[in-house]
């Protein structure tokens, strides 16, 4: 990450022995303190129910965790111990009064012991309606505000439509400013996502032809094979849309979208992104029946193997209409991308796991010279996010031999193709970005508020009209009117065209 240590600090985990902080953030941390990241002196407090000891909390979640979900594995026998002597657990109820008076107790003893300055990081990681209660409870308690720097770090969802956001917000606000609130979008912390901004600000044959002048279309595909495995549960009141177009799709057309900022200071870059998001063309109940499509998977099979429909997995309802899938066609009204369609789509229980971003140039006129020799393809730019990590370009080319016939040729690059190549996890960086005090790679509170005002109808014109799910069956691309979608203007998923 070349950008040396953070601050010394301490860091409590809320939800300590919860399924986040053991599936990312105790890998991510311990990741970070293998390649010398991590503060010199730094605290890591988990705050959980369960009776556990800290040797006990060492063995029977951190250990495992690592072992399973860490990139560094196998350095183990020679990092472990020196991380776990930065690791810390205590015990107590969120809603328990003198829990928190206790933890204060704890969490002064534990700075004076290690010289860690008062500097305080709260990570939430609890479901967003226990956000309240806690903030209430270090506010009573006097933990905040702290006696040096403070941060409060939040997952998505950031609410469930637009006023239970802004309620969060003010719960959030009633202790800490905007600048000290980091709320995780963790699509934002992977490689190739902090790439889109160099890709196309520093090389001087993208920059001028990003406009609509020159591009015919964008395609942004976040598909998943799996189902919603133990998310049941939180998935089923959530849904598609709010648990992936809202936050993660739209973080992305703001990134393609967005115009060159003044700096890349925080805020200049924050401003243009929520310029964006201001910018995409409002829909109404005619234009969400026309440019969306929602759809739920049914049995089928993945990798050759049967799998439930997702009225059959745990914790959902048997009658659940939630969505499982969702495709939509937006625009952005601005001089840039007027025109420009921007086509999204994200599912579970699809053919590929895939992110990937298409950016698909305008064609050249019809040139007979060309026509008899072969179908000219558009130029492409794609940017692979996931599993893949890279970038190709396709062109159009002459192909070997004795006649001029015209084929598709790609200049690829893969970043983690290589063996020996690990890229940082997404979470690795953002950890380190809030104990760094960047909330560049965060979502601003009025890019949250921007995507709800955007999202908030289509949930609303949705809610008037009872789906007919399941539609489409687990291993397929959707529901057939999202290729409809598509084909209905002359175009085509190309991740579709290209598994063909």
């Amino acid at each position: 990450m070349g950008l040396g240590k953070p601050d010394n600090c301490v860091l409590v985990i809320f939800g300590g022995t919860g399924d986040l902080a053991r599936r990312k953030l105790y890998p991510a941390l311990y990741n970070l303190h293998v390649d010398g990241f991590l503060p010199d002196a730094v605290g890591i407090i988990a705050v959980g129910r369960r009776g556990f000891t800290r040797e006990s909390f060492h063995d029977e979640i951190v250990l495992p965790s690592l072992k399973k979900f860490s990139r560094r594995a196998s350095e183990l026998d020679a990092f472990f111990k020196d991380f776990a002597d930065r690791l810390y657990y205590f015990q107590a109820d969120i809603y328990d009064e003198e829990g928190y008076k206790r933890f204060k107790r704890f969490l002064t003893e534990l700075e004076d012991a290690t010289g860690c300055t008062g500097n305080r990081i709260f990570y939430l990681a609890v479901a967003p309606e226990h956000f309240g209660p806690v903030v209430r409870g270090l506010q009573d308690a006097e933990m905040i505000p702290a006696p040096g720097w403070q941060r409060v770090v939040i997952e998505k969802p950031f609410g469930y439509d637009l006023p239970s956001a802004a309620e969060l917000n003010r719960h959030l606000r009633a202790a800490f400013r905007e600048e000290e609130i980091y709320r995780i979008d963790h699509y934002l912390g992977k490689e190739m996502i902090q790439n889109i901004m160099v890709i196309r600000f520093a090389n001087t044959f993208f920059e001028p032809v990003w406009n609509n002048k020159y591009i015919d279309n964008v395609q942004i595909t976040s598909a998943e094979r799996v189902g919603v495995e133990d998310r049941g549960d939180y998935y089923d009141r959530a849904g598609a849309l709010r648990d992936m177009v809202q936050n993660h799709l739209l973080q992305l057309v703001t990134l393609v979208a967005m115009e060159p900022p003044a700096s890349l200071a925080t805020e200049d870059i924050h401003d243009e992104k929520v310029k964006v998001l201001r910018s995409l063309r409002p829909m109404d109940e005619g234009a969400v029946n026309r440019n969306v499509v929602r759809g739920q998977y049914g049995a089928g099979e993945i990798n050759g193997q049967k799998v439930l429909p997702y009225r059959k997995e745990k914790k959902v309802s048997p009658v659940s209409n939630t969505e499982t899938f969702v495709a939509l066609k937006l625009f952005i009204e601005n001089f840039r991308w007027v025109g420009v369609p921007f086509y999204l789509r994200t599912g579970k229980r699809l053919p590929a796991k895939v992110t990937e971003i298409i950016i698909q140039f305008k064609s050249l006129p019809d040139i007979l010279y060309f026509k008899e020799y072969g179908e000219l393809r558009p130029n492409l730019l794609v940017i692979r996010v996931q599993p893949l990590e890279g970038i190709y370009v396709q062109l159009n080319a002459k192909r070997p031999g004795n006649n001029n016939y015209i084929i598709p040729i790609r200049l690829d690059f893969c970043q983690n193709c290589e063996v020996g190549v690990n890229s940082p996890e997404a979470y690795e960086r953002l950890l380190y970005d809030v104990m760094r005090g960047d909330p560049t790679l965060f979502t601003r509170w009025d890019e949250v508020e921007a995507a709800w005002r955007f999202v908030d109808p289509i949930a609303a014109a949705w809610a008037a009209r009872p789906p007919l799910f399941p539609n489409y069956a687990a291993g397929q691309w959707g529901p057939p009117a999202a290729q409809e979608l598509v084909i209905r203007d002359g175009r085509y998923w190309w991740q579709e065209h290209e598994m063909q």
